[in-house]
């Protein structure tokens, strides 16, 4: 199993950061699109490191178009010696819309033909195929050498899709070559709805699970000592409350007869009462929507729950000795 790392991004400081995570044996550094842009952050990061992958996690598709993003993925990958993984999620309709500006259609057939689309252009690219890519949402058909990039020498960027929902997870296992799975999720969720969702479209693709990757970073509390483990639990909460606000996360908690709990959510969020909605996320919610405890315990949780499903995640605690921390990437990959 692949362990990665999640960093905020500080451009003046995630070189160096991203060095450290390589020297500790990290597998992969993860950025998200949040409030900076994950393609700058990771070129900064590459140019300081040889081995770990870089990862978007993820990298909005819909505010951009195909081949904006195919010439972003390329460049990045091929810059850091084909070391990108490009995570890819589609966002909600009000961003898309209303942040970006940007048109949202049916969210699974969009980002099909996404893909599909950068697909072609890789295959202009690296193959020399002409370009001829024609969907309902997406139309690319000119490609002149002068735009079409020199350095093809190495491999084309991976593709891992974002996906919660039944709709989009065989979207992501029939043309993507993995899979990101959304930290609001649960064991049972994953066995239930998830996974034979992805084993569905792995056969319309001809491929097996093991040439697939499924990631999964699972909500996490921990920290070195019981104060530190505390304040991680609050946070927790308060993201298993926003994550349940959300209508396309509903079936994560209709699993475990939870349905109510987001309307509650949802109400107390259109009122502003934000500060409240924590407190309706019991410990049962919390206890299995996320994996709570000392490190050790937590990585025997992981290993329980998800050894032999996935074969990528997210682990770090913070203020941990580095000796420490070495071993117990070296147990989550075992």
């Amino acid at each position: 199993m692949k362990v990665d790392a999640s960093t905020a991004v500080d451009l003046h400081r995630i070189g160096p950061q991203a060095a450290r995570l390589e020297a500790l044996g990290y597998d992969g550094l993860r950025v998200a699109e949040l409030n900076h842009d994950p393609f700058m952050a990771l070129a900064i990061a590459a140019g300081q490191t040889t081995k770990i992958e870089l990862v978007t996690s993820v990298a909005v598709a819909f505010a951009r178009n195909p081949m904006s993003m195919a010439v972003q993925a390329h460049d990045l990958n091929a810059f850091s010696g084909g070391r990108l993984v490009l995570g890819l999620g589609s966002q909600v309709k009000p961003h898309i819309e209303r942040r970006f500006s940007m048109p949202w259609h049916k969210a699974a057939r969009q980002m099909r033909e996404f893909i599909e689309a950068m697909k072609a252009i890789f295959d202009c690219w690296y193959e020399g195929e002409r370009l001829e890519y024609q969907g309902e949402y997406y139309q690319h058909t000119l490609m002149p050498a002068t735009f079409t990039p020199d350095n093809i020498e190495g491999p084309r960027p991976r593709i891992a899709l974002s996906a919660t929902g039944p709709l989009m997870t065989r979207v992501a296992a029939e043309i993507a070559d993995g899979m990101i799975m959304h930290p609001f999720s649960s064991e049972k969720y994953m066995r239930e709805v998830t996974l034979p969702a992805v084993e569905e479209g792995l056969r319309t693709s001809g491929r097996s699970l093991s040439e697939f990757e499924l990631d999964y970073a699972p909500l996490i509390a921990t920290g070195v000592d019981e104060e530190t483990v505390v304040r991680a639990v609050a946070n927790v909460r308060d993201r298993i409350a926003f994550y349940g606000c959300t209508v396309a996360y509903r079936p994560v908690l209709e699993i475990h007869g939870w349905g109510e709990l987001q309307d509650e959510l949802i109400s107390l969020n259109r009122q502003h009462r934000r500060d409240e909605m924590s407190r309706l996320i019991s410990d049962q919610v919390l206890e299995t929507l996320a994996i709570v405890g000392d490190p050790e315990s937590v990585i025997d949780e992981m290993l329980e729950r998800f050894g032999g499903l996935i074969n990528r995640t997210g682990f770090a605690v913070p203020n941990l000795d580095d000796d420490e921390l070495g071993l117990m990437l070296e147990r989550l990959r075992s």
